[in-house]
């Protein structure tokens, strides 16, 4: 436990409403593709996100306490985080989202490097272990075949190392900038982004989508406002690892609610995951950054 009241308990908390609010957008997201272009929802997500962030702002000093000293660093971290999210889903359409899934997931490895070079975090036994034991969960989940290297596979290896530099990024700014102050220019940014590419596709959703889009917004804007309170009270090598459970998860809720498959190997790799978490969380170390 820091001075400022940081510790790892709190960052998994955080975490813990991160991997919610993400399930939520993953069965929302389903549901509005159905009808919408994932440009427009990007927008719409974005638009609609920062009215939801408003008390927040209010609450932290109004718009004029949303100004930073790092203007192109929170414009240069939206830009790769929008970029790698529009090729993750360019990926999805040109390989199995198995092999998506597995790739992505080579992300706490890429954070991780990055972080010990540019943030000068340390690299301990228990965050390898939680990395490796993580990546084989993963694999044994999705059981991806990778027998010949496929554009959409170079394609989702990029886009796992724009997350990684993304989350890096979000780690150095919390040491100068609040979350909601974060969060703000993720918003805005990305507004900002996705105006033109959304106007091209542009068709008013019907009334069954509109809830979609919705919990959309409310769940991408929220979850990443607890990825940014997790990065707060622990490394981006504690907290980054944590996201693995989205997989075994993920998989629950489509189990639960599309009848997906949930076999023997989904619960070995949980397992396998849950123990390197376990593993890395236990006198695991902590933030030393002040928090809002």
């Amino acid at each position: 436990m820091t001075q400022d009241g940081a510790s790892v308990p709190k960052a998994a908390m955080w975490m813990g409403g991160w991997l919610t609010l993400m399930l939520g957008m993953a069965v929302g997201g389903r549901e509005a593709t159905s009808e919408l272009d994932v440009f427009q929802i990007m927008l719409m997500r974005s638009v609609i996100g920062l009215l939801l962030l408003y008390p927040l702002v209010r609450k932290h000093g109004g718009l004029l306490s949303m100004g930073t000293q790092r203007p192109l660093q929170h414009v240069g971290r939206n830009v790769v985080h929008y970029a790698a999210q529009y090729g993750w889903l360019l990926a999805i359409t040109m390989i199995p989202l198995a092999q998506v899934i597995a790739i992505e997931f080579t992300m706490p490895i890429w954070t991780a490097i990055i972080a010990v070079l540019l943030l000068g975090e340390r690299m301990n036994i228990r965050r390898i272990a939680a990395v490796l034991f993580g990546l084989v969960g993963v694999g044994i989940i999705v059981r991806p075949g990778m027998d010949t290297i496929d554009p959409g596979q170079i394609i989702a290896l990029v886009v796992a190392v724009g997350f990684a530099v993304a989350a890096t990024m979000v780690k150095s700014l919390t040491r100068t900038d609040s979350v909601t102050v974060i969060i703000f220019w993720m918003l805005v940014v990305q507004s900002i982004l996705g105006i033109v590419p959304a106007a091209v596709v542009w068709k008013w959703p019907t009334g069954e989508t509109w809830p979609w889009v919705l919990l959309i917004a409310f769940c991408g804007t929220f979850s990443h406002y607890c990825m940014a309170r997790a990065l707060v009270h622990a490394d981006t090598t504690v907290v980054v690892p944590l996201d693995f459970m989205r997989v075994p998860l993920t998989a629950l809720a489509g189990w639960l609610i599309y009848n997906e498959i949930f076999d023997t190997w989904m619960i070995v790799g949980t397992a396998l995951i849950l123990s390197g978490n376990l593993f890395n969380l236990r006198r695991a170390g902590t933030a030393r950054i002040p928090t809002d």
